[in-house]
């Protein structure tokens, strides 16, 4: 059997945008050629977040580019599609995003050597701005020291 390479496509504004309180990995129910399109590396999430319809879960915004090689039989780039938890975590999802007002932002795209879709979610607060300019504080702090230490050891 051949091998797959393994696709990862993170949402980077996530980590900037929200502070992560949890994360789970959930199932995504996909047709024939968006699973196609995601194997090919075409597919965002950074405008991604989720929501509550009957008690499921579904992504809502996740652009998957159409497939190149379809015909006729192709999906729509930004249809909502439902994720696949067991009843026990969606309980638990839907109770903390009701009370306290979280929500839930997908952090990571990626497929399984099976060749499954499999979407990392977080349970996310929100950010203010004073949160983000730390963060960007932070960040550059890192990146000087590491060029200190990398000019020090020459």
């Amino acid at each position: 059997m051949a091998t797959q390479k393994t696709i990862k496509i993170k949402n980077k504004k996530a980590r900037f945008e929200y502070e992560i309180l949890d994360k789970l990995v959930a199932g995504i129910v996909l047709r024939g050629t968006e699973i196609k399109a995601i194997r090919e590396g075409k597919a965002s999430i950074t405008e991604a977040f989720c929501e509550f319809n009957n008690n499921e879960l579904f992504v809502i915004n996740m652009t998957i580019q159409e497939y190149s090689h379809a015909v006729h039989f192709n999906h729509a780039p930004k249809s909502e599609r439902k994720l696949l938890l067991n009843r026990n975590e969606l309980r638990k999802l839907e109770k903390q995003v009701k009370n306290s007002g979280l929500t839930i932002i997908p952090l990571l795209l990626f497929t399984t050597d099976k060749g499954f879709a499999k979407v990392e979610i977080a349970l996310c607060k929100g950010k203010k701005l004073y949160d983000k300019r730390e963060s960007i504080k932070d960040r550059d702090n890192k990146r000087d020291l590491s060029r200190i230490k990398k000019n020090f050891n020459k």
